[in-house]
């Protein structure tokens, strides 16, 4: 199996501080709208998933996903000091299966598909998860994922039937953004 990120490190990757170089409201803006149910995929402590709770608004939901029970446990109790657990549902993954059946508006991928053990099972989930129109976000750290790897992943997400509409900037990482037709 790939290397998962230790859940200590998700207190890192939660700080302040990294709003001022991955501000989820800026990177997200353009595709998270009020009344959405939308996914966190490889939430950790939530630094998105709880930005895109306040952006969906209450009538709209979160579904955060994680492989680690310590994440999520922090994640709730983040949410809940934000005023926002009633629109996170936190669930549990296994390292090769979601377990998501919920159809989603938009899927958030940040920065964990290279720890995923097998990628195109992966990328099936996220595509069978979207509902049509739906988008799929995801962005990798350029310093664990090489360009030609990058590039190959977004061509099996292609060959799955996502069209790739647009190839963002994000600091330090490889973004793309996929819609289903």
């Amino acid at each position: 199996m790939a290397h998962v990120c230790p859940w200590w490190f998700g207190y890192f990757l939660a700080s302040p501080l990294r709003r001022l170089y991955h501000n989820p409201e800026k990177i997200l803006g353009p595709y998270v709208k009020p009344g959405m149910v939308v996914m966190d995929v490889g939430c950790g402590m939530g630094l998105f998933a709880i930005a895109m709770a306040k952006m969906v608004g209450d009538k709209g939901r979160v579904i955060a996903v994680d492989l680690q029970q310590k994440m999520l446990d922090v994640l709730v109790k983040r949410a809940e000091k934000a005023g926002v657990a009633d629109r996170v549902q936190a669930h549990r993954c296994e390292a090769d299966r979601l377990g998501v059946e919920t159809k989603v508006d938009f899927v958030l991928a940040f920065a964990m598909v290279h720890e995923v053990p097998n990628t195109k099972r992966f990328l099936q989930q996220i595509h069978g998860c979207l509902k049509p129109g739906g988008t799929f976000f995801v962005a990798e750290p350029r310093l664990h994922v090489p360009a030609g790897k990058f590039k190959a992943m977004v061509k099996v997400t292609e060959d799955l039937g996502l069209k790739l509409s647009e190839q963002p900037h994000i600091r330090w990482c490889r973004a793309a953004g996929f819609t289903k037709e």
